[in-house]
C-alpha cells in the first residue's frame, strides 16, 4: 500500500468527520427555526420533538470531500486517484446517480411524506442502475450451492437484494445510534476489506461514509433533545446509507477468494456485516404476514423493540445489538475460510432464531407477572 493511498484514505475520512461536524449543527439550527420535527406518537420512543434531517448532511459531505481530495491530488501532481476513478467510471457514475435519486426521495419523505409504493419504485430503479453499472450478484461463491449465474437470474436477484438491503437499513433505524452504529461497523469492515484486496478507491468511499456517521452518531446518541442538540437521520440518511451499503457489498462480492491470504469467502465478507438488519427485517415481515397484517406498514416488533420490552434501556439495547453484529461479522468472515458458507448460514439462522425465541419467552413471562 503506497503512501499516497494511506494519505488519501485518512484524509477523506477526517475531512468527512470535520465537514459533517460543521454541517449537522447548521441543519439542527434550520430545523428548529422552520419547525421541521419528528413528532412523538404511540409508535415512536422519543418523547420530545426531534429534527429528522441529519441524513441531509451525509452524501453532500461525502461527495464534496471526495471531489476536493481529487482536486488536491491533481493539483499536486498525483494522478493515482484520478486513474482509479477513470477505471471505475461506469459503476461509480451509476451508483452516484442512484444515491442522488434516493437522496431527493428521502428529503421529500422527511419533509412532506412519500408513499411506500413510490419509494419501492425508486428503489427498483436504483437497483437497475447498479446493474447497468456492472454491479450485480453474478456469483454467490457457493452460497446456497450456487456459483456463477446467467444474467436473467443475476439481474432480478441484484434488484431484489438492493431493495431488500435499503429497506432493512431503513427499518432498523428505530432507536438512538442503532442504524448509524450498525452501518459504521459495516463500513469499517468494508473499508478494511478493500484495503486488504488493494481496492483503495472503494476503501476511500467506505471510510468517507464512516466519517460522516461519526459526528451524526454523537448528536443522535449523546445530544439532548430538550436542549435542541439531538437529531435523527430520517429517510434521507437511511436510504442513502442503504444504497451505499448495497453498492459496496456487491463490489466486495466481486473479489476473488484466491486473492485472500486465507481464502475467505467473498460472499460472506460482502453480507456478514448486514446480517442483523437483514435477519431482523425477514423475521418482522414473516411475523406480520403470519398475523394477517400489512407487511409494509410499521409496528413495534423489531429486535430493538423486543429488547426494550424486556426492560433494557435504549442505549443498552443499541450497544448489545451493535456488539452482536460486530461479533457475528468477525466470526463469519473468520470461519468462512474453514467452514462451508451454507453451514455458516444455517448456524447464523439457528443462533438468531434461538435468541429471538428466548427474548419472546421472557417478554411473555414479564407480561404474566404484570
Amino acid at each position: 500500500m503506497s503512501l499516497i493511498w494511506i494519505v488519501n484514505i485518512l484524509s477523506v475520512f477526517f475531512l468527512c468527520v470535520f465537514f459533517a461536524g460543521i454541517v449537522i449543527p447548521q441543519i439542527l439550527l434550520i430545523a428548529f427555526r422552520r419547525r421541521l420535527f419528528d413528532k412523538p406518537d404511540e409508535r415512536k420512543i422519543h418523547q420530545c420533538v426531534v429534527p429528522r434531517l441529519g441524513g441531509m448532511a451525509f452524501k453532500p459531505v461525502v461527495f464534496f470531500s471526495f471531489i476536493l481530495l481529487l482536486a488536491i491530488n491533481v493539483s499536486t501532481g498525483h494522478d493515482e486517484l484520478q486513474k482509479e476513478i477513470g477505471a471505475e467510471a461506469l459503476p461509480l457514475a451509476y451508483a452516484f446517480c442512484a444515491i442522488i435519486m434516493l437522496y431527493l426521495v428521502g428529503i421529500a419523505d422527511d419533509l412532506i411524506g412519500v408513499r411506500y409504493r413510490a419509494k419501492f419504485f425508486i428503489q427498483i430503479v436504483c437497483g437497475i442502475m447498479l446493474v447497468a453499472g456492472g454491479v450485480e450478484l453474478s456469483d454467490l461463491h457457493g452460497m446456497l450451492f450456487i456459483h456463477s449465474m446467467p444474467f436473467w437470474v443475476s439481474i432480478p436477484l441484484t434488484i431484489f437484494v438492493t431493495v431488500f438491503i435499503i429497506n432493512a437499513i431503513n427499518l432498523i433505524d428505530g432507536i438512538d445510534g442503532l442504524a448509524s452504529g450498525l452501518c459504521s461497523i459495516a463500513f469499517l469492515f468494508y473499508g478494511l476489506t478493500f484495503i486488504w484486496f488493494h481496492q483503495y478507491l472503494y476503501a476511500m468511499l467506505a471510510f468517507a461514509t464512516l466519517g460522516v456517521l461519526i459526528p451524526f452518531y454523537y448528536y443522535n446518541v449523546f445530544g439532548k433533545a430538550e436542549k435542541g442538540r439531538k437529531i435523527f437521520m430520517g429517510d434521507t440518511g437511511s436510504l442513502t446509507i442503504g444504497i451505499m451499503l448495497c453498492f459496496l457489498s456487491m463490489q466486495v462480492s466481486h473479489l476473488s477468494a484466491t486473492a485472500s491470504p486465507h481464502h475467505v469467502n467473498p460472499f460472506v465478507m460482502a453480507f456478514a456485516p448486514l446480517l442483523v438488519p437483514c435477519f431482523d427485517v425477514v423475521r418482522v415481515y414473516l411475523h406480520r404476514v403470519k398475523n394477517g397484517k400489512n407487511p409494509f406498514l410499521p409496528d413495534k416488533n423489531h429486535i430493538h423493540h423486543k429488547l426494550l420490552a424486556i426492560g433494557m434501556r435504549q442505549r443498552t439495547a443499541m450497544v448489545s445489538i451493535v456488539l452482536t453484529s460486530t461479533v457475528l461479522t468477525f466470526l463469519n468472515i473468520l470461519l468462512s475460510a474453514y467452514i462451508n458458507s451454507n453451514l455458516l448460514l444455517c448456524m447464523d439462522i439457528v443462533l438468531w432464531t434461538t435468541a429471538n425465541i428466548l427474548i419472546t419467552k421472557k417478554i411473555h413471562r414479564l407480561a404474566k407477572i404484570r
